[in-house]
């Protein structure tokens, strides 16, 4: 026997070919992800046949392959479709007894059946990555060491052009704008295929990754991937044509590097791959970064000669075009917390209106932050400050557009819609209100619309008049048209009740006052994750929310206002990030909104109300809007038919709540019951007490709804609070 190598007898052809074996190893091992070097490779991310027939097989074909299938020596690539034919008798018997177990059972995250993605790559190993979705090459850009290869003497540009990185859905540009602005290829959207709109986004990085929810499919927790490269349009920019962003809600635009805006006076950009030598502040000055992009000086306050008209953005409405069928199951499987249990039982979360959960999503985003992008934002030249500062820009855009606000520098971030209202009452109210005014408010408001109030009235030597509510919780127009006059300064209204669920005509209260020559503010606390809202359709002065009522996170909230009577404010809080120059003398303060924004923000959790608001749009706020719609009907029925329950609130305009009281408990009694099984109410005033004793009441149990909760909690519910009718103690 020869040292060299095994040698059959009699000059037979061994029962597989190494050298065949040798070029696919070799072929296999040489290829970079994004390279196709091989005919065998097949189409892009779906694997060439494994199962090869040895020389002489009564299971090959005249071409060499075969399928592998007794009787069928098919030439593999001269009858089409004879690819799909399995590779071997075994899947095909081993698929008759698991049947039944690959009948769907919900839709995966490329829309394919479950069963499909988990099962058919097992069984057919050549659909691999294709079922999957999975194409590597896909998000691979061209790498460094490609470009100086193309550009190397001798070297043909074309050889290199489709060159790609070694690291799937990297490149070299990873972590940082790209040049000009231009995008940088990611294979996940293209112009052609997006629609545009009349407004560039801020870039979000993250908002490119798997953690982002993606239109056409059920919300479902995916894979990570790395985001990509952020894209910053400056705010004060008038929007650029060319702008496409991708299908992904909140994702980074794409344009042409010929549309990249231009600061008047900015420098001129440095050739690609060259830093400044000179120190630079980013955002305060223009910094260029490795790839070439400079980061846009911070824009100077907008004056008369500045541009007027910004184009206003569509608002989304719900379809089929625009978002997938709405699944119950699918969306209660991206809330983590949903599957808690209390007392040994499943959780009902029926609190909603006092904070939302939060989905999958915005948990990974917040993680995903503090992982790969914390940093003050503003003011550094280094990378993280630029991650940061692009995320937190970015999610202001997110809320622009959410609220359908006319320019993005009129959204002011807080913590949530107390301060708001206080922001509003000391710095506006500080400034307009006099001795003799008169401040306007329902019988319906929180606390927190109360109170700033009749501090601001007190010190001012105000008055605080109340607009009354009939007896099903709605206010009464006329007796509101009464009380406006001309020294009524501002009407300060809730949009849902928080206690009674009651939807207020805010645009008719809005009109009214402004009409007698009053500003106004809308409480969007109660009402921003229930229905659409669009605050240049309201009309008012001030619009505000809380994040967490809105599935984000807590301690981040918002104040929109209109630009001219933001302008017309002087600042709350003084310190860093709002002034734009300080001496002994005087303070120069930042343009909106920098000029409300003291100090360090809460940069992590605005980011997660822009993860979040991304997860509303994806699911569509119109489709939650409707099946809560159903749900709370549902309830308000269940509990009529209760003996003993007295709902407080019956509007024929109401939202997420069902507040009632029991006869014979009290309602601390009821709530300890239903805890018991799982289910989580509140109870007590709900931090309105005047329009609970507007119904002779202090108290009430207050399940309130999101669009998580189902029909089956709602009998749990309803089921305990039956039993406590029969079993309560007589009068």
């Amino acid at each position: 026997m020869s040292s060299t190598g095994f040698t059959p007898p009699n000059g037979a052809a061994p029962p597989i070919d190494p050298a065949l074996i040798a070029r696919m190893a070799s072929a296999m091992f040489a290829a970079l992800p994004g390279q196709s070097v091989s005919p065998l490779a097949g189409a892009p991310g779906v694997q060439a046949p494994v199962n090869i027939a040895p020389a002489g097989s009564p299971l090959t074909s005249s071409a060499g392959f075969g399928p592998g299938v007794p009787g069928t020596p098919i030439p593999q690539g001269q009858v089409p479709g004879t690819n799909l034919i399995p590779a071997s008798p075994t899947p095909v018997l081993s698929l008759a007894h698991r049947a039944p177990a690959l009948l769907p059972h919900a839709q995966a995250t490329n829309g394919l059946p479950d069963t499909v993605v988990t099962q058919l790559p097992a069984y057919e190993p050549r659909f691999g990555s294709g079922v999957l979705g999975v194409p590597e090459a896909a998000g691979a850009g061209p790498s460094a060491a490609a470009r100086q290869s193309a550009a190397a003497p001798g070297v043909d540009a074309g050889t290199n052009a489709g060159a790609a990185s070694p690291f799937y859905f990297l490149n070299d540009s990873f972590g940082q704008p790209s040049a000009g602005g231009a995008p940088i290829g990611d294979g996940f959207a293209q112009p052609s295929q997006v629609p545009l709109t009349g407004r560039a986004p801020v870039g979000d990085g993250f908002a490119s990754s798997a953690f982002a929810p993606q239109t056409g499919h059920a919300p479902a927790r995916e894979a990570f991937s790395p985001p990509a490269p952020p894209s910053l349009a400056p705010p004060s920019l008038a929007p650029q044509a060319g702008f496409a962003p991708s299908s992904a809600a909140g994702s980074a635009p794409s344009r042409s590097p010929s549309s990249a805006p231009t600061l008047a006076g900015s420098p001129a950009a440095a050739p690609a791959g060259v830093i400044s030598s000179e120190p630079k502040y980013y955002f305060v000055d223009a910094v260029t970064l490795p790839s070439g992009y400079v980061t846009p000086a911070k824009p100077a306050p907008q004056t008369s000669a500045a541009p007027t008209a910004v184009p206003q953005a569509t608002v989304p409405q719900a379809g089929a075009d625009s978002h997938p069928p709405f699944d119950i199951n699918a969306i209660r499987r991206d809330f983590p917390i949903l599957q808690e249990r209390v007392n040994g039982r499943q959780l009902v979360w029926f609190d909603n209106a006092a904070t939302t959960h939060k989905p999958q999503s915005v948990i990974d985003r917040l993680a995903y932050f503090y992982e790969h992008e914390n940093s003050n934002i503003h003011r550094a030249a280094h990378e993280l400050a630029a991650r940061a500062t692009d995320a937190y820009e970015g999610a202001r855009e997110k809320v622009r557009r959410f609220i359908n606000a006319p320019d993005v520098n009129e959204v002011i971030f807080v913590r949530g819609t107390t301060e708001a209202i206080n922001l509003v009452a000391k710095s506006w109210g500080g400034q307009h209100v006099g001795e003799g005014d008169e401040i306007i408010v329902s019988n319906l408001e929180h606390h927190a619309n109360i109170v700033p109030w009749q501090q601001l009235a007190a010190a001012k030597g105000a008055k605080l008049r109340v607009i009354p509510v009939d007896d099903s919780g709605q206010v009464r127009l006329d007796e509101y048209a009464k009380l406006l006059n001309d020294r009524t300064k501002i009407v300060a209204v809730t949009q849902v009740s928080n206690a009674l669920g009651t939807v207020v005509p805010v645009k008719e209260i809005v009109a009214m006052a402004h009409r007698a020559g009053a500003k106004a503010l809308v409480d969007g606390a109660q009402s921003i994750s229930h229905m659409r809202i669009d605050v240049q359709d309201i009309g008012a002065d001030f619009f505000v929310f809380s994040g967490h009522k809105v599935f984000g996170p807590t301690g981040i909230g918002v104040v929109w206002g209109k630009r001219e009577v933001l302008e017309d404010m002087p600042p709350w809080q003084g310190g860093g990030n709002m002034i734009a120059d300080v001496t002994f003398e005087k303070t120069v303060f930042q343009p909106i909104p920098n000029k409300f924004e003291a100090g360090t923000g809460n940069i992590a959790d605005a980011v997660g109300l822009g993860a979040a608001i991304d997860y509303v749009n994806r699911v569509g706020i119109e489709n939650i809007a409707r099946y809560e719609h159903d749900l709370l009907v549902y309830g308000m029925a269940q509990l009529r038919t209760v003996p003993g329950v007295r709902l407080i609130g019956t509007a024929a305009d109401k939202a997420s709540v069902m507040s009632f009281v029991l006869a014979g408990y009290s309602t601390e009694e009821v709530g300890k019951a239903l805890n018991e099984e799982g289910i989580a109410v509140r109870t007590g005033h709900h931090c309105a007490q005047p329009i609970l004793r507007r119904f002779g009441v202090e108290t009430t149990v207050r399940p309130s709804l999101a669009f998580y909760n189902t029909f089956d909690e709602i009998d749990r519910l309803v089921t305990v609070v039956r039993r406590l009718s029969a079993a309560r103690p007589a009068a």
